[in-house]
């Protein structure tokens, strides 16, 4: 009885501390959370004018815009004569090999702008018109929407507003939010219709590039072209870039394409690199002994070039083993080509000082 006895009055005392614990408010403790101030810049804050400032800034930064659009721009120039007028900068997407127009403007988007880049597109035989601005005006945005629904020419127009932003003390922060874009995912040209072919070269390619972007990081772009050839951009794409093509002969390219201003440094910078050629090919590997140094005679450019066999009209099995190896054979020029380039150039630069520009 006695045993009982304790166990119940044990059982008793534990069920008053539990029911204790339960009535007693619990206190949490909590880290303070010191939070940053978030401030907004105007861009004359950021960089006291625009066409002394920003303009430089962004040309020099220009893959900033190529990501936030999904190009790859190569500037040409900047402050570009269009007849009477100026374009601010000069692009040229190498994805598509197409001309590209972009304004810059300071506060809000203006009817004079608005003229400005009709104007520049017109005069410099643009088909991509970029128009930044730190707020694109209700209208401007209709304007540019209008244009890029009913004009049949071949012209996209991007409307971009730009903003900074900096917390308490940390460097400021530039970003473009697209206000308005082309509809569609590429422009047609005027007045056609996209042939069976160029659908499955449009097919082909976004699959290339979709595998180079997301597995390999080989490229921003985005958007296949009807076209029977891409081009992508290398580490110094003034000097050369690489491109996978359907050739003649029902072949297949895989280059690394030469095309500076400069016909002269092209042709320098084939030979110089075909001297080096036992080296390259064999850091090049199996495929190596294959490649071809093409001096292109009739044109500025030149390539290192591979081939194999094929064409658009294989079955789908077949062309996704010709992407298969147009995607290794990119990557083998990735690999092994800026370095041997730089070296060359590095030499070609003690000769000819004006082709420092290119380095």
């Amino acid at each position: 009885m006695a045993h009982y006895k304790y166990h119940l009055n044990h059982l008793m005392n534990l069920n008053a501390l539990i029911k204790q614990k339960l009535d007693t408010p619990t206190t949490i403790m909590t880290k303070p959370i010191n939070l940053g101030r978030l401030e907004t810049l105007t861009m004359n804050q950021l960089m006291p004018g625009e066409a002394t400032t920003f303009t430089p800034w962004l040309s020099q930064n220009i893959d900033l815009l190529s990501a936030r659009l999904d190009m790859n721009l190569l500037v040409e120039g900047t402050e570009v004569d269009a007849g009477d007028f100026s374009a601010d900068i000069l692009a040229r997407d190498v994805s598509t090999n197409k001309l590209v127009v972009i304004e810059n403007q300071y506060g809000s988007t203006d009817h004079r702008h608005l003229g400005q880049i009709l104007t520049y597109a017109s005069m410099l035989d643009a088909q991509t018109v970029i128009w930044i601005a730190e707020t694109i005006r209700i209208e401007h945005q209709a304007t540019v929407n209008f244009l890029n629904q009913h004009l049949r020419s071949g012209l996209a127009l991007y409307a971009l507003e730009m903003s900074a932003i900096c917390i308490d003390d940390s460097r400021p922060a530039l970003s473009f939010n697209v206000v308005c874009a082309p509809n569609e995912r590429f422009v047609k040209p005027a007045g056609d219709e996209i042939s069976q072919t160029q659908m499955r070269y449009q097919a082909f390619f976004q699959r290339l590039i979709d595998v180079l972007r997301t597995q390999h990081q080989f490229t921003n772009a985005r958007v296949g072209q009807p076209q029977g050839w891409y081009s992508f951009s290398s580490s110094n794409s003034k000097l050369y870039r690489y491109s996978v093509s359907f050739a003649a002969k029902s072949r297949i390219r895989v280059e690394v394409y030469i095309d500076s201003p400069e016909r002269d440094l092209n042709k320098a910078l084939l030979a110089a690199l075909r001297e080096r050629a036992s080296h390259i090919e064999a850091a090049f590997g199996a495929l190596g002994s294959c490649l071809q140094w093409e001096e292109l005679e009739t044109k500025r450019a030149s390539r290192v070039a591979l081939y194999r066999e094929g064409s658009i009209d294989m079955p789908s099995e077949q062309l996704q083993e010709i992407e298969q190896w147009a995607v290794a054979q990119l990557l083998s020029f990735k690999r092994v080509f800026p370095t041997f380039i730089k070296e060359v150039m590095s030499e070609l630069v003690k000769e000819h000082i004006a082709w420092e520009a290119y380095l």
